[in-house]
Parts: C-alpha cells; sequence; structure tokens
C-alpha cells in the first residue's frame, strides 16, 4: 500500500455552512445596467502593504461594492492549456464549470428567440432528508446542480443530472425521454455529478448518502463499483459531499462536509470480460482545520468549494474561509505539499476560478461576519506566486437587510472581466486587472446559480423569488453587457448553474423539474 500522507494544515481558519432552504426576499434596489458605473475605490486594509487611497463616485442606487486597488503586477508564471477550453478526451461538459480551472461552460449557439423545449419527468422530483433533526422535503434541483452533457459514441447527446428525488436521472438532450434506468443514490443530490473525461464509463456521483461514488455506465443498468465513505476519516461537521469532484491525471480530487480533502488514484481499467475496473487508493488526505481553528470555531470546517486545478497545483476553500494550494506533483510518491495557505475570514462554499496566468479568484459570503472577513472582501484575486502576501485585489459586497452579502455563485471570466452574481441580487462585472467594478444589474436576490459566457453572450438566472427566468446579455463589448432576452423557465427558484450546449440550454428548478431552452 502506497503511503499515506497526512497533510496538517496550520492557520487561523474560522467557517459556517451555506443553509439551502427558503430565504427571506428582501427589497433590493435593481440598477440600470445601461451605463458603467465604478464602485468607490477604499484604502488597503491592514493585512497589506499601505496603498495610497483612491476614490470615485458611483451613480447607482444600488449598495456599493468597494474595492481594494492592485498591488504591483504579479510576476509571470506559465499559462495553462486548460482555461477557457473543453478537457479531455470526450466531447461534452463533463464537470462543474467543464474544465479543472473552472472556466469552460460549454458551446454555443447562443438561442436567439428561446422557449422551453421539454421539460422532465411528469411528477416534480421530490425527496425527504433532514435539516437540523427535523424532516425536509427537497424538489427539484439546487446549488450547484449543473449537469453533464456529452455526446456518446453512439450519436446520442446525453443530459446527466442528480436531483432531489435521491437519483441520478439520463436523458436524451432532444427529447427529454431516459437513456439509462435512474440510478438510486439514497439521498438527494445538491452538487454537480462528473463524467470521466478520460473516456472511461464511468460517472462520479456526491449527495447526502454519506459517501461518495464510482458508478460504471458500461452494464446493463448504472452500478455502483467503489465509494470512499464519509468516515473513512474521522470527519467534523457532516457526511455531505456536495463538491463536485476533478478528474486530473488519473487522479480523484475531491472535498468532502467532513471537512477532509481526498486526493485518490482510481487505477482505471477494463476486465477480462470488457466492462471497466477501477482500483482506487487513497494517496493523501488533508483536514481542512488546525488546533487553532478548533479552539476558536470548533467543527464547522466543512468543504462544499469545488476543487479547481492549475498545472500541478489544486486549490479548494471552505466554510472558514481557508483558501489551500496543494501542490499535486508529489503524489505518485504520497505527499501532497501545503503551497498557498490564506484566509479569507468567511464561508468559500463557491468554487474557486483560475485565469491564464494562474490567478486565483474567490468568493466568499457573509456568514460569520468576521473581522478578517471585513478587512479581506467577498471578491479576493489571488496570486498564489506570492503565498505571504497573494491579495492583488479585493471587493466588498456587503449585506442588504436580510439578504446577507457575498456569493454563492462561482465567477466567469471573459476577455479580462469577471462576473458574478451577488446574493444580495446584483449581477458585477469587474475588470480582472484593477479590480475596478465598472457594470451592475439587478438580477434578484438569492442569485446563486453561475453565469455561463458562450459565444459572446452571458446567460445568468435571475429573479428567484419571482417570476425566475434566464436572461442572456451580449458581451461582445465585454465592459457594457446588453441585455438581449430573458425567458420565464420554471414556478421555482433556479440554483442550478446551466449547461450550454449546441444551441441549448438545460437548467434544473427548485420547482421539481428540469428544462431544455432552445430555438424551436
Amino acid at each position: 500500500m502506497r503511503r499515506l500522507r497526512q497533510a496538517l494544515i496550520l492557520g487561523t481558519i474560522l467557517t459556517g455552512v451555506a443553509a439551502f432552504q427558503a430565504v427571506p426576499q428582501p427589497a433590493v434596489p435593481e440598477a440600470a445596467g445601461s451605463a458603467p458605473v465604478l464602485a468607490p475605490v477604499v484604502a488597503a486594509h491592514a493585512l497589506l502593504a499601505a496603498v495610497p487611497a483612491v476614490s470615485s463616485v458611483t451613480t447607482t442606487a444600488a449598495p456599493p461594492t468597494t474595492t481594494l486597488p492592485p498591488v504591483e503586477p504579479p510576476a509571470p508564471v506559465e499559462e495553462s492549456r486548460d482555461v477557457h477550453v473543453a478537457y479531455g478526451e470526450v466531447a461534452g461538459l463533463t464537470m462543474f464549470r467543464g474544465s479543472p480551472t473552472r472556466t469552460f461552460h460549454g458551446t454555443g449557439p447562443v438561442p436567439l428567440d428561446p422557449e422551453v423545449l421539454w421539460r422532465f419527468p411528469e411528477a416534480p422530483m421530490c425527496g425527504s432528508s433532514p435539516v437540523g433533526g427535523e424532516d425536509k422535503v427537497w424538489c427539484g434541483t439546487g446549488w450547484t446542480g449543473q449537469p453533464v452533457v456529452w455526446e456518446r459514441p453512439d450519436g446520442v447527446t446525453e443530459v446527466i443530472f442528480g436531483a432531489f428525488d435521491k437519483q441520478v436521472h439520463f436523458l436524451d438532450a432532444a427529447t427529454g425521454e431516459r437513456t439509462r434506468p435512474d440510478f438510486a443514490v439514497g439521498d438527494i443530490v445538491k452538487g454537480s455529478v462528473v463524467l470521466d473525461p478520460d473516456g472511461f464509463p464511468l460517472l462520479y456521483v456526491g449527495s447526502r448518502a454519506n459517501r461518495y461514488m464510482v458508478v460504471a455506465l458500461d452494464r446493463e443498468v448504472p452500478t455502483e463499483i467503489w465509494s470512499l465513505p464519509s468516515n473513512y476519516v474521522k470527519g467534523r461537521w457532516n457526511n455531505d459531499w456536495d463538491s463536485s469532484a476533478v478528474i486530473h491525471n488519473g487522479y480523484l480530487l475531491e472535498g468532502g462536509e467532513n471537512s477532509w480533502w481526498f486526493a485518490v488514484e482510481l487505477n482505471r481499467s477494463f476486465g477480462a470480460d470488457g466492462l471497466v475496473t477501477v482500483e482506487p487508493e487513497v494517496v493523501a488526505t488533508i483536514p481542512a482545520w488546525s488546533d487553532e481553528t478548533l479552539g476558536a470555531i470548533g467543527d464547522q470546517q466543512s468543504i462544499e468549494s469545488s476543487t479547481a486545478v492549475f498545472n500541478d497545483t489544486a486549490y479548494f476553500g471552505n466554510g472558514a474561509g481557508r483558501v489551500v494550494g496543494v501542490d499535486l506533483s508529489g503524489l505518485a510518491s504520497g505527499s501532497a505539499d501545503i503551497v498557498l495557505d490564506f484566509w479569507t475570514g468567511d464561508d468559500v462554499d463557491s468554487t474557486i476560478v483560475i485565469d491564464e496566468a494562474g490567478m486565483l479568484y474567490v468568493t466568499p459570503q457573509i456568514d460569520l461576519a468576521t473581522a478578517r472577513a471585513a478587512e479581506v472582501g467577498q471578491l479576493v484575486k489571488l496570486d498564489p506566486g506570492r503565498p505571504d502576501d497573494p491579495v492583488v485585489w479585493s471587493v466588498e459586497i456587503p449585506s442588504v437587510g436580510a439578504a446577507t452579502g457575498g456569493a454563492w455563485a462561482t465567477p466567469a471570466l471573459y476577455e479580462g472581466m469577471l462576473y458574478l452574481p451577488t446574493n444580495p441580487g446584483e449581477l458585477l462585472a469587474v475588470d480582472t486587472a484593477t479590480g475596478d467594478v465598472v457594470w451592475r444589474d439587478g438580477v434578484g436576490h438569492h442569485a446563486w446559480s453561475s453565469p455561463v459566457v458562450v459565444d459572446d453572450s452571458l446567460i445568468v438566472a435571475v429573479n428567484c423569488g419571482a417570476d425566475p427566468a434566464l436572461r442572456a446579455y451580449d458581451i461582445s463589448d465585454p465592459r457594457r453587457p446588453a441585455a438581449t432576452w430573458e425567458i420565464p423557465v420554471a414556478g421555482g427558484c433556479l440554483e442550478s448553474t446551466p449547461a450550454a450546449w449546441n444551441g441549448r440550454m438545460y437548467v434544473g428548478s427548485r420547482d421539481g423539474y428540469f428544462y431544455a431552452i432552445g430555438d424551436r
């Protein structure tokens, strides 16, 4: 058995956990999106070297964000080939945000006059799963909930997603009819399933069922062939698996709400009968906590953020606001050294995205409201090449009434801009070089769905509290998005992230159904 490396990470962290329940809908002023708006800029906080304060004037009634000015330009690093492009050998959107850098959202063309083409199933997908010891009925799909869409060798475009009815569903993208029997998970699925990007007929599934599953798709029915139990190590917080794994160089990289991060060598192959096999070996486990954070906060140390990878470094955030970078180059020998350890001060449930230069974009939510979080902000650009002083710039996203600040959505990067829906209900366009908020628009409170960019278009779920819809913006001028269409989709909030593929959008709703949207 290969030596198991347990890398105990040190540093000060606090933690929190996202609540997937009905949220009060406060009135949030909607700002016009037709003209650029610069957020006021404030002086650098105490955690950085002093930077002269700069100011500008905002012309919107929406709550202001504040921006931490950029420090000196980052040193050049080797660019990754996995940014903004499909990943692996499979034609499709195989994982949450499409690639290890979490920057590929699918393919166009974007519909011009979209409508709902089909809805699945006939009756709502609902299941009961407890919250705080009380049974709760969940319907539809939730956060993050992005479906897999891929081109099967037999010519069928297949859509795969997990839902709150405790099943993974397999559908023909053209018709919405089942392509395979449902796979019973045992509890609700909140996160995004993963299709093996290297062409092995394997699906990777996390849920509340106390284990992370590897499912073979080359049997008569989808069949679980291995799982990583939550109690593989002595965990903290709970046993859910909401994070979406990344498959990278033959390793499964995944964090659990048991507050541990895992690297698993899959050892995929085919047996004498031609069926796919795996012989997984856990080669690294990393706890998300330290003695210091346990003393300060207790057991709230979970990982819901999906792992992102740039070249040979994996990054994840946790419910305490900790951002961790893990060197993957030593996994073959059983080592996993920590190369970045930064504390944002509050819950990082959204997934880190990485640009061509290896810069990280991190979006904590306001949960614990620590003094550290007030210093760091809720949208942060980090340079992992400066591990002792990684903040390049930061933006504050304040709470508005009962709507807590920050974001659950994962940002989208495009042509030097970052697009982010915030929990209080704004869609922000941020210059990635400077951190300036150059444009904003109202999208409604509880905007947890992650934005999708394909073909000079930005697709965003809007109006969670009333009239849920998908809205498209033309971003041929990336600094001045212009709304082009909005289509009501469902009777419930769109918390899940849409998948864009060959002219259609696929997304599930909290109303219990899953939808295909496109032109007739």
